[in-house]
Formats: structure tokens, sequence, C-alpha cells
């Protein structure tokens, strides 16, 4: 195995919202959001509409992700280490990214219904705007019928996490991160407890406020030694086989709550497919 691209995938990847469902999901919620402020007469209001000076000029934070076996791409570690090109790192949030203009005073009064009078709620042209304004509307037509919000959005992930503590646990993958660490510290650089541990060491990071590395060359080295170690003694391998394990009879022991995830999500992707127009 060369990459993370080349590993099977494993059980939970079918059961809940996929990445790919959460970019779709940001895409009809922003053509639901530019129906409803239509309807009150915005025609030309945005698909993405922008920030604003506030949003667009202080938020720019920068999101690192990082798998439960740590760094696995040879390439990766020889050049960049255990951070990232600069150009390549991912913004907070899914979907689009905003193209168009900001929206006007009076639209930001529908949009997130701002503006509500005695009554506790906003009137725009005679008309009440929706709790929370389009935006909130957006999101509650995108998800209409489904019977538990938190259960689609947070049931697999939590059981990953249960999942991915165990799978830590398991004797099998604490003997194969011994041995990797074994493996590292005989090439000359410092003992981790875990690939993961390597991966989030301080020092690659001190002084840094863009989520970036340093990229020093004791940084390149340990990446570099982290890696060949794991691809000479299989440790993503043992991994992986761990948590396909694990993930099988936490689907088989919770049968009927991932049944009832699944039921969820596909009547999000039906919304969805509704929505983009397709059939």
């Amino acid at each position: 195995m060369k990459s993370e691209r080349d590993l099977p995938e494993l059980p939970l990847k079918r059961q809940g919202l996929s990445d790919r469902d959460y970019e779709r999901m940001a895409s009809a919620e922003a053509h639901l959001v530019r129906k409803c402020m239509r309807s009150f007469g915005f025609a030309d209001f945005p698909l993405h509409p922008g920030l604003g000076a506030p949003m667009s000029e202080h938020v720019t934070m920068t999101a690192v992700a990082v798998s439960p076996y740590g760094l696995f791409d040879g390439g990766q570690a020889r050049r960049w280490g255990y951070g990232f090109a600069p150009h390549r790192g991912e913004a907070w949030g899914t979907g689009a990214e905003p193209k168009g203009r900001v929206p006007t005073r009076r639209e930001d009064q529908v949009l997130h219904g701002f503006g509500a009078g005695s009554g506790g709620k906003a009137v725009v042209r005679g008309r009440e705007v929706p709790e929370g304004g389009c935006a909130a509307e957006g999101a509650r037509r995108l998800t209409e019928g489904v019977s538990d919000q938190d259960r689609l959005s947070e049931y697999v992930s939590r059981r990953s996490q249960e999942i991915d503590r165990a799978v830590a646990k398991d004797e099998r993958v604490r003997r194969a991160f011994r041995d990797w660490s074994r493996c590292v510290e005989g090439k000359g650089f410092k003992e981790y407890e875990s690939p993961v541990a390597a991966f989030h060491d301080k020092a690659w990071r001190a002084g840094r406020e863009d989520g970036n590395t340093a990229r020093t060359k004791q940084e390149l080295g340990t990446a570099v030694a982290d890696v060949a170690c794991k691809r000479k003694l299989n440790t993503v391998g043992v991994w992986w086989a761990v948590a396909d394990e694990k993930q099988r009879a936490d689907i088989r022991g919770h049968k009927a709550e991932y049944a009832a995830a699944r039921e969820d999500r596909d009547r999000v992707r039906a919304t969805i497919r509704e929505v983009l127009g397709e059939k």
C-alpha cells in the first residue's frame, strides 16, 4: 500500500453521511435558500452570497485532518513532513466557496430573520419571514421527514469514535504500535506511543499560527522514518484489520440503530436529488 487510497473502505463508511453527501447538502441548501429569498422578491439573490468584510477578513482558519494511523504518504513525508503544501490548506466548512455579492441589509433581514417586530417575527412585504430566516428554512427543508436529526448527523460518528478507542486498546494494535515505535527510534528519532502521537508532536507546529509545520530537518526525518516503518511492519494493515473486525461486530450488534440512521440518510439524499432536479 502506497497511500490511503489503497486501503479498502471500512464498513462504517457505508452507514452514514459521506463527505460527498455533505457537499451535496450544502449545494441543495443554497438552492433552497435562494428559492426562499426569491419568494420575498429578491429575484437576483446570488446562489453563493459573499460573507461581507467582518467574516471574510477575520475567519481564515485551516483544518488539518489526520487518520487514526497518522501519516502514510511517503512523498508528503519527504517534502512536507507532518504539514501540508500551503496552497492545499482546506478551509473550514463544506460546499462551494462564496462567489456572489454580499447581501444587502434588507436581504439580510430575510436571510437571517433579523429585525423581528413586537410579535417576534420579521415581516417583509406583508409576509412573515420564517423563523431564523431563509437560511434556517433551507436547512429545515433539507431534512424534512428525518425522524431524528441527532441520529442522522451524529450516530455513526459517535459509534466510530467509540470503536476507534476500542481499536487503540486492542493488544494486536498496541503490539503493532510498539514495534513501529522501536523501528522509528532505531532510525535515530524520538520514541512515540503511536503514529498519531508523532503527527501531533507540538514541536512541529511551535510558533506557527496557520496550522502548518516548520519542516525542520528533525521533522522531515521523523516523518520519513514513520512512513518507512509503517510499510516495513504493515502497521496500517494491522490497524485496518482490527478496525474492520470491530466495525462489522458493532453493526451486527446495533442493527436497528444503524438501519434507522441509513433510512434518515436516504431521505436526505432523496430530497437533495429533488432539489437539484436529478432523476
